[in-house]
Order: structure tokens, then sequence, then C-alpha cells
């Protein structure tokens, strides 16, 4: 009788487990401490953006589900008022989800399939160092409570701490991406990292795991895009452009050809590419008689304010524009995705450095120019 009642609990067991849905993914959640939230959606990608594909209401015990189906393994969040929570699933799959909505840090537990998991490692990871940070803002504000009139030195005192670590909580998250290749989890967690500061890796990256998660337009679209940036890494050769100044006078960069030259793009009403002109303005100065020209590439679509920060900056190099924002076809070609941006470009025509600034650009011109 015993060996007949465990055989019966194995075959329940079997199929129980043959009925999991195999063309579908379940999303099986609750929320502790939803307040007067009773609405949960869940978003998932259509092209580049997400959008709402479903929606149920929280039980009395905050409880919820989703269950739905996908072409292929992709991303989804699940929003419940102002708190937002990412996913990773594919058919097959059933994910368990548990937040507390008090919890400030939004913090959230996710389980029950591969991606998921390894998403839950990541967020460990960057919650570890989240902790660390609010400690040290903690430590600040205390400090400046204590002592208001030093607020800019405590500032610049803990600043090393902060930026340290950044640079820690970077590099965790390059040595996740590199442990777990060929999984969305990866993909994720570099896209978390500034595309400016680890443009370079980026594209290697994008090389590396082209072969691994196919299908996916999210991975499809990056690829694409780090493809095109590939073409304007250091070394590379610039690519060619003709751009007309403020007069109609055409620019080409092989005007430059024996020259350094720096592109400098920037626009009128970008803030921090007027507190880095007194930089440029000091750089040229210094370099100009050395075989250094500069080349003002504006991203402004008026005019008028364009000419008028060139003369209240004290400008003094040759600026062209093609009054087009982020939409100018030279723009485009050195996929500039952010301003400041910059590229020096050595006598050959080769990109010799990016994005240098201040003290940065006055170094590498200082032994470059000798």
């Amino acid at each position: 009788m015993k060996l007949k009642h465990i055989s019966l609990i194995v075959l329940i067991a079997v199929a129980f487990a043959a009925c999991k849905p195999k063309d579908s993914f379940v999303i099986d959640g609750t929320f502790q401490n939803p307040g007067t939230e009773k609405k949960v959606f869940l978003f998932g990608m259509q092209g580049s953006k997400m959008i709402a594909i479903d929606s149920t209401n929280l039980s009395e015990k905050g409880a919820f589900k989703f269950i739905r189906k996908t072409p292929s393994v992709d991303f989804f969040r699940v929003s419940v008022g102002n708190h937002e929570f990412m996913l990773i699933a594919q058919n097959g799959d059933e994910i368990k989800l548990e937040a507390d909505l008090a919890d400030k840090t939004l913090a959230y537990k996710i389980s029950g399939a591969h991606e998921v998991e390894k998403l839950s490692e990541l967020n460990a990871l960057r919650n570890n160092f989240a902790k660390q940070a609010e400690k040290l803002q903690a430590d600040f504000e205390a400090q400046v409570s204590q002592q208001p009139q030093d607020r800019s030195a405590i500032l610049e005192r803990l600043k090393p701490q902060y930026e340290s670590y950044i640079k820690q909580l970077n590099q965790s998250i390059l040595k996740f991406a590199a442990d777990n290749k060929g999984t969305l989890a990866s993909f994720y967690a570099m896209n978390t990292l500034s595309p400016q500061e680890y443009e370079a890796e980026l594209v290697k990256f994008s090389d590396e795991i082209k072969q691994d998660i196919k299908g996916n337009a999210t991975v499809d679209t990056f690829v694409k895009q780090m493809a095109m940036l590939k073409a304007v890494q250091i070394g590379q050769p610039a690519p060619a452009f003709t751009i007309n100044t403020a007069d109609g006078k055409a620019v080409s960069l092989s005007d430059y050809k024996g020259k350094y030259v720096l592109l400098d793009f920037w626009a009128s009403w970008c803030q921090p590419c007027r507190q880095e002109n007194p930089n440029v303005v000091k750089v040229y100065k210094q370099y100009k008689d050395k075989n250094f020209d500069i080349l003002g590439i504006s991203l402004d679509t008026d005019k008028a304010a364009w000419l008028g920060a060139v003369k209240a900056d004290g400008l003094t190099w040759t600026h062209v524009s093609e009054l087009k924002d982020f939409n100018g076809s030279t723009v485009r070609k050195y996929q500039v995705q952010a301003i400041p941006a910059s590229f020096l470009i050595d006598p050959s025509g080769k990109i010799a450095a990016k994005n240098l600034r201040g003290e940065e650009l006055d170094a590498f011109l200082a032994k470059t120019l000798r």
C-alpha cells in the first residue's frame, strides 16, 4: 500500500509538471503595504519603447497574476502607482515577484527563472552600492548641518569617496556582464553604464553578444547602434563631411588635413557646453600656433542664438552648423548622442582622442604637440 501511495504522488507530480504552460509565462506577485494602490500594469517592449500590455487588480492581500505570451525572451515591467519593477521573461517561465511598496529603496525580490534570478543578482549588487551612497549622503548632510558655512569644502572632501563607489560599481557591472554573457540580464547591466565613459566597452560587448542573443528587437537595435559607433572609435578614420558657416562658406574636414583639429560639438542652449567653453578658449590660445585648430559644430536651430553665444564666449575659431539639433548629417555620422562632445583628429585624419575636457585636453595636447 505504501509503495502504491508513493507512486501515486509521483504520478500526480509528473502530471502537474506536464500541465505547466510552455507557450506562455506567468508572473505571480505580492505587494506589501500597497496603500490606496489597487491597479497593477504589465508593460512590454514595442520597438524601443515600453507600452502597457495588460492590467489587473490587487487582491485584498496584495496579490496579482499575469499570464502572457512572448515571441522570445524579452524585457517586461510591472508597475503599480509610482513603483516600477523590471523583469525578464520567456514562455515557460513561472516568475515570483515580491516587494514592499513602503520601501523607499524600491528593492524587490524576483525568482523562478534563470534570467530573473540573474537580474536579481544584479539588483542586489546595485542595491549594495546604493546603500553605501545613501550612507555617504547622510554623512554629508550631518556634517553640513553642523558646519553649513563649509558646505563646499565638505562636498569636495567627500567627492572622491563617492567617485570611488561609482567606479567600484561600474567595475562590478562589467564583471557581472562578462560572467553572464548570453543573457538579457548582462545586456541590461551594460546599459546601466554611462555610454560616453564606457563607449569602447559597449562596442566590444555588442560584438560579443550579437551571435548569442538573437531575435530580440532591443538587442538588435543596440547592436546596430554600436556597429555605427564602432566607425568613430579612437584609431578609426574620421568620417568626412562638409558644413557651411553662418555666411554660407563650405568647410570640410579635409581642409584641416596635416593638423590636429578638435571637432567641438556644442550648442548655445547647452549649459555644460558653455561652462566648458573657457577651457576650450584657453587651449586654443595656448596651442593654435602649434599645428592645432578647432572647428566648432553647433547643434543650434536658432542662428541668432548660436552666433550670440559664439560672440559672448569669445570663440574665435571657425564655426559651422546645419541648424538641425541632433538630426544634422554630421552629428549623425559621428554618433553624437549628448553634448558637449568632441573628437580630436590627428594630421593623418584619424581619431586620436574623444571627449577630452579641461585639464585632460590640456595634458593631451601638451604631450602630443611638443
